[in-house]
């Protein structure tokens, strides 16, 4: 990779590397090592950018999602952290048109291949960890990854109620069961949605839960937060 492929993916990304070898690293496949003695693979860098990454992805997913537990936070990880997801994003920004490779992988197709641009995915978010730190890499998938969670799995009215009252600075929505009416397959659950303590939006259903989701929707449409 010359300097003004460098520079070049430089621009691309949107990040200046205070050492650009390290970024030249974390495009160097074990191929090219191996018929190029000076240069060093990404594979470290790979593993490095492995644990970053799904560090970054379960931090956002914990504040995204707050009512879900933890065996769907890790299974919505899981599918984020993959390596088709990886690959998709690789191939967007154009990660194979700067891939050093050995002459066999480069004519065995490396250069597309999902695998290996999902590694360089990971080993360029090592990269970028090593050289501007942490808050480097959030802002980094704040662009290209975390949208793509967002698009893919949308907020319950519950979980959107409480974001947005967070982020307003007015504390956590509170629930409470007000009625319930019938009995057996018929029966009826009212519930109502305190904000600030007021009584802010209600909902009727067969179950608590749904009944709540539906007080968070009304209490959503009230304060303007409604989509």
């Amino acid at each position: 990779m010359n300097d003004g492929d460098l520079n070049r993916l430089q621009q691309t990304l949107g990040f200046s590397f205070r050492n650009p070898g390290i970024l030249e690293q974390a495009f160097t496949h074990s191929s090219y090592v191996n018929e190029h003695k000076h240069a060093r693979h990404n594979e470290r860098l790979e593993y490095l950018g492995d644990a970053v990454l799904e560090l970054a992805v379960s931090e956002y997913l914990f504040h995204r999602f707050p009512n879900l537990p933890e065996g769907e936070l890790t299974l919505i990880r899981a599918s984020v952290v993959c390596e088709p997801s990886l690959h998709e994003i690789s191939r967007e920004l154009k990660f194979g048109d700067y891939v050093l490779l050995g002459r066999g992988e480069e004519l065995g197709g490396g250069r597309e291949r999902p695998a290996l641009l999902a590694d360089v995915f990971e080993a360029f978010i090592g990269a970028l960890y090593l050289d501007q730190g942490y808050p480097a890499v959030v802002r980094f998938l704040e662009r290209h990854l975390f949208p793509k969670i967002n698009r893919q799995y949308r907020l319950d009215a519950k979980s959107r109620l409480q974001q947005m009252l967070q982020q307003a600075d007015l504390g956590n929505p509170v629930y409470r069961l007000v009625e319930e009416q019938g009995s057996g397959p018929g029966k009826r659950f009212v519930c109502e949605v305190l904000v600030g303590g007021k009584p802010s939006g209600s909902g009727v259903g067969r179950t608590k839960k749904e009944a709540e989701q539906k007080a968070a929707e009304e209490a959503l449409e009230r304060l303007g937060y409604g989509r």
